[in-house]
């Protein structure tokens, strides 16, 4: 793995990845991020929430002085994690939803994320974006990758702040107009990736984590959106002490390493991206989320850039 930044990479190349949680930014897409990051890529992550109720997934970590200090210690979690992928990171300042289970299902708490209005809740992000200026913003899909309430609400807030960061008429106090270039779905967990995983554990007489999900899959359709697709397999370990820095959340006992770092690389060396909208002509497939954006930001870097 080289750090080197890359004689094609612009200086002022921005991404901005957009998450409901601490650990988000480490369980999707964090591998890319170190990619870039280690281009010279500057990366901007926004937490929408600081994670109050989320569960402690780790048995190791499953103490009554954890459950007691949960929010103190996801947020120096996630610093952890800034400072092993190198990016900077802002809270935009909403709690936390939880995961409501049972059926039917309790409503969710008073003043959580997921009951927000999101064309108000964009604001916070509005004004990041403005400040930030990135050409490149990832978040999650309409259904937030999986039925959670704050991260379809991610999802919502995400495609508003895009939408009123670029009008110079809203918000005008929130910092000049800034026209985001690409917008970008996380598609991590697809049905293909999980199959090969699955097969190349099968082949080496090894326990896949992934036999039961497959069994129960039922959209065929969805790895069809992607459009993108990241060759980070050298990034793999950074991602994964990304991952291991949020010890309430993930077991490094857990399913999250039962495929060995070997056999993602060889097997499933990308992490995959589906292309929403972009300013800029591209040609897909992509391999690049600045794919028709590089050689413009090389010819005018300034901060005020934008199409």
């Amino acid at each position: 793995m080289s750090s080197t930044v890359s004689a094609q990479t612009p200086p002022a190349l921005r991404l901005m990845h957009v998450h409901a949680h601490p650990d988000d930014e480490s369980s999707k897409g964090a591998a890319t991020t170190a990619k870039y990051v280690a281009e010279g890529v500057q990366v901007m992550v926004a937490t929408c929430t600081g994670g109050e109720r989320g569960s402690v997934l780790n048995p190791k970590m499953d103490r009554p002085e954890v459950w007691k200090d949960i929010a103190a210690i996801r947020h120096l979690e996630m610093d952890k994690a800034r400072e092993i992928l190198g990016v900077e990171q802002r809270w935009l300042g909403y709690i936390d939803s939880g995961f409501p289970e049972g059926d039917p299902l309790p409503p969710l708490p008073e003043g959580c994320f997921g009951l927000v209005d999101p064309d108000v809740a964009a604001q916070p992000l509005v004004r990041l974006i403005r400040e930030f200026k990135p050409q490149v913003v990832t978040t999650y899909d309409e259904k937030g990758g999986y039925p959670h309430a704050d991260h379809i609400m991610c999802h919502r807030i995400t495609l508003a702040a895009v939408q009123q960061a670029a009008d110079p008429n809203m918000h005008p106090d929130l910092g000049p107009a800034w026209q985001v270039s690409k917008l970008y779905y996380q598609m991590g967990f697809h049905r293909l990736r999980l199959a090969a995983l699955d097969a190349a554990m099968h082949e080496k007489g090894l326990e896949s984590p992934y036999v039961e999900r497959l069994a129960k899959w039922e959209d065929f359709e969805y790895e069809k959106r992607i459009t993108t697709r990241i060759p980070c397999a050298d990034w793999f370990p950074v991602r994964d002490a990304a991952l291991l820095a949020h010890a309430t959340q993930i077991d490094p006992d857990g399913p999250w390493f039962a495929v060995p770092t070997e056999v993602q690389q060889k097997v499933w060396p990308t992490e995959d991206f589906e292309l929403v909208f972009s300013t800029v002509p591209t040609t897909l497939p992509e391999d690049d989320l600045f794919a028709g954006l590089r050689q413009q930001v090389a010819e005018d870097p300034s901060e005020d850039w934008t199409i």
